[in-house]
């Protein structure tokens, strides 16, 4: 396709759509079968442009073009809550689906990672000296680690773990788009930290108590940040390897469905951070406070397995529906 040519065989057209639609709520009848028609025509106009591929800048000036005429043609919107249940039920469970294996990838190599660096730490006194004076590791095994879940009201807390939990989320998400090495250099200092106080717990003999401390918030906690590097490394992978696609409409497409991971992880951190505030530092007993953790992860699994494996096997996308294509004729 000759792109400039294209546009100047058109572009009366687009303007003149542009015109009508400024003015949808005083067409005449003849004008609004004038409408209908030039949205139609723009609208193939936009599937042929994509189906080229060589310009992704003009395919998204005719799609907001076309959307703007849609919205005038059919005199509707999806309403709100429709999109937000959509969303749900759809598009952040397909999407986490889709990358299941970069996700389970992530988990794994960082679990990996922090049991061999706490293994390491455990059964060595000589590397434990090297990280802390020996007064202060007796002060984070002794009453530290446990008195952080407590410092502070609970509240306050859960708000203050939701944004920092957030914050390495998104890091670990957004940093992708460089070649993928920032996002597993966020993931190894995670998994780096987490196994030398796991270490420095286990050699003190405090083992139990750290997991029991840590599991029931850390599961759902970790299956985010793991979720969000999981998309991170998979938006940086698409630059190296954009598959049949030109790497432009390729990392269009993966920063879309990078940015549906990104809204549904609001709400999973939300969920682990109240966790962390009300339920990890309670009086309940240890097995209760892990079952609670326990259950909000199979709860989260379940649904992307389930609801993610019967969206991708109807071939559903993570895209919020358009408006319907319902015409309206003249009088």
């Amino acid at each position: 396709m000759d792109v400039d040519a294209f546009v100047a065989a058109h572009q009366a057209e687009w303007d003149r759509l542009d015109r009508l639609v400024a003015r949808r709520r005083r067409l005449s009848g003849d004008e609004v079968d004038e409408l209908v028609a030039a949205y139609q025509r723009a609208a193939t106009h936009l599937s042929a442009v994509r189906t080229a591929g060589h310009d992704p800048a003009l395919a998204a000036r005719l799609s907001t073009r076309v959307a703007r005429a849609r919205a005038a043609v059919t005199g509707a919107h999806t309403p709100a809550w429709g999109s937000v249940a959509r969303f749900a039920v759809v598009s952040f469970p397909v999407m986490a689906y889709r990358v299941r294996w970069w996700w389970l990838g992530t988990a794994a190599g960082s679990l990996l990672t922090a049991f061999v660096i706490g293994w390491w730490i455990a059964r060595s006194p000589a590397v434990q000296a090297s990280l802390l004076p020996p007064a202060e590791v007796r002060q984070l095994v002794n009453s530290q680690f446990r008195g952080y879940y407590s410092q502070y009201p609970a509240a306050s807390f859960a708000a203050e773990v939701w944004t920092n939990n957030a914050l390495v989320a998104a890091e670990s998400l957004i940093f992708g788009i460089l070649l993928c090495v920032p996002t597993l250099l966020v993931l190894f200092a995670n998994a780096a930290n987490v196994g030398a106080v796991g270490g420095l717990m286990v050699a003190h003999g405090r083992g139990v108590e750290f997991f029991a401390l840590i599991l029931p918030h850390g599961m759902l906690e970790l299956s985010a940040v793991f979720l969000a590097a999981a998309a991170g490394l998979r938006l940086g992978w698409r630059i190296i390897d954009p598959g049949p696609l030109p790497r432009s409409q390729a990392l269009a497409v993966a920063g879309r469905e990078t940015v549906t991971l990104a809204l549904g992880m609001v709400v999973v951190l939300l969920v682990s951070g109240v966790i962390e505030a009300f339920v990890t530092p309670s009086p309940l007993a240890t097995w209760a406070r892990v079952g609670i953790g326990a259950c909000a992860e199979a709860a989260f699994l379940g649904y992307v397995i389930v609801l993610g494996r019967r969206a991708a096997a109807a071939g559903l996308s993570p895209d919020i529906d358009a408006a319907p294509d319902v015409f309206p004729v003249a009088g």
